[in-house]
């Protein structure tokens, strides 16, 4: 009744001006992006949407502005080059409202692109590990394409579709898309001690993937009942987990699972999630709604950023005027941990760059987006100490946050703020 064809083939129903939706992260499907790129001679003005996608994008090769538009809605590095290149832009969307571009015809799907597990003994697939928006992009486009993966893992949730769901599928055996996260530095580590000062027994954890989330993770292990309510974990999650710190009991919403829209990392962890009920996956418009956030006792958000000023504003999406990543799921779990009983909101940052230039400054940069705002925050945390600014005045707030920045900044950006504000 259901009969695979190449992804060449499968391609083919992609027409000049139509808009492609692919399926984010480790989920991407790459033979069905390579073959609609291979037909760049033929297609005109497509607009490829999507979140962060894992891999090899050759549609944003720049020299194929004609054929392929890259819209993001959450820059990764793979397709960053497309805002100067003139073959990208950058739509910026809360994670917890994407799906409502789709359900509300902001952005009308014409083909998508999806990767899916094999079909059980009933014919439904796994979207595996990435659903986000996915669902409701499904239920909206006008085609759907699915590359079914026999190494794509089946996680449970919300995350299936049936066979008949699908108006093409193409087969293939090939590996989710890995990535290694780097050991924590010294200053890392010491992020990831003052943060996990901060974290009660019986919270409820958002972190997302990286060095600073996971060194917070590697110091958790005395920590007990503590549960995951998250858009996105890696690897660092698995032992905390097995040695039951991790488990859920205490959460106020999905307890007893660990409730993500996106997983990404090592083989590890995609056979640790595969067919594993614990692991509970979710449209992003659940796992990042304010209301559910906030049903969690003790919830707990960590997040990252390029700078905050001294009054506590937040850039987390641009480098200036440039943008480099977005508004993501940032805002959701900030405001979802405020409105949580005994909740934590929590914005962590090394205290300078590589560079040796603050990140704790006196004003963001020219053009910086503010992704949270002042009123928002409740901690920053650097290698130097936890700045609790909920309920502060600004003054209060500007001396707390120069006392957590790197000492040889402190002097400069305490006086550049006040020669500023008091001309």
């Amino acid at each position: 009744m259901y009969k695979a064809i190449t992804a060449q083939e499968a391609v083919k129903i992609i027409k000049s001006n139509d808009r492609v939706y692919i399926q984010a992260a480790a989920a991407a499907p790459q033979a069905l992006m390579n073959a609609m790129s291979d037909r760049h001679e033929e297609l005109r003005g497509v607009e490829v949407c999507h979140l962060h996608v894992e891999g090899v994008v050759k549609y944003a090769d720049p020299k194929y502005k004609d054929s392929f538009h890259v819209n993001s809605l959450f820059l990764g590095k793979n397709v960053r080059h497309t805002l100067k290149a003139g073959n990208g832009s950058y739509t910026p969307v809360f994670l917890s409202e994407v799906p409502n571009l789709f359900k509300r015809n902001v952005l009308p799907v014409d083909v998508a692109l999806i990767q899916v597990s094999t079909p059980d003994k009933h014919g439904y697939c796994s979207l595996g590990v990435s659903v986000e928006a996915i669902l409701s992009v499904i239920e909206n486009a006008k085609h759907v394409i699915a590359q079914i993966n026999d190494q794509m893992p089946r996680v449970h949730g919300e995350g299936l579709i049936h066979l008949s769901e699908l108006n093409t599928f193409v087969e293939c055996s090939e590996p989710i898309h890995e990535f290694a996260i780097a050991k924590p530095t010294e200053i890392e580590s010491k992020i990831g001690d003052n943060v996990a000062q901060l974290i009660d027994d019986r919270s409820t954890l958002q972190m997302g993937i990286g060095s600073i989330p996971n060194a917070v993770l590697s110091r958790l292990g005395n920590h007990k009942d503590l549960g995951l309510h998250t858009e996105m974990f890696s690897d660092g999650v698995i032992d905390l987990i097995l040695k039951d710190v991790i488990n859920g009991n205490h959460k106020g919403i999905n307890a007893g699972r660990a409730l993500t829209t996106f997983l990404g990392g090592s083989k590890r962890l995609y056979d640790y999630v595969d067919d594993n009920p614990f692991i509970e996956m979710r449209s992003c418009d659940y796992t990042n709604n304010v209301a559910n956030i906030r049903q969690n006792p003790k919830m707990v958000a960590i997040n990252s950023a390029i700078q905050v000023d001294l009054t506590g504003q937040v850039c987390a999406d641009s480098i200036g005027a440039n943008m480099f990543s977005g508004v993501g799921g940032q805002m959701d779990f900030i405001r979802g941990a405020s409105l949580s009983e005994g909740g934590k909101a929590i914005i962590a940052l090394p205290s300078q760059t590589n560079k040796g230039i603050s990140r704790i400054v006196p004003f963001l940069n020219k053009g910086a987006g503010v992704v949270t705002t002042r009123a928002h925050v409740q901690y920053v945390v650097t290698e130097y100490g936890v700045a609790d600014l909920y309920g502060k005045t600004i003054n209060q707030r500007v001396k707390a946050l120069v006392n957590i920045a790197h000492p040889d900044h402190r002097e400069a950006i305490d006086k550049a703020y006040f020669e500023e504000t008091m001309k």
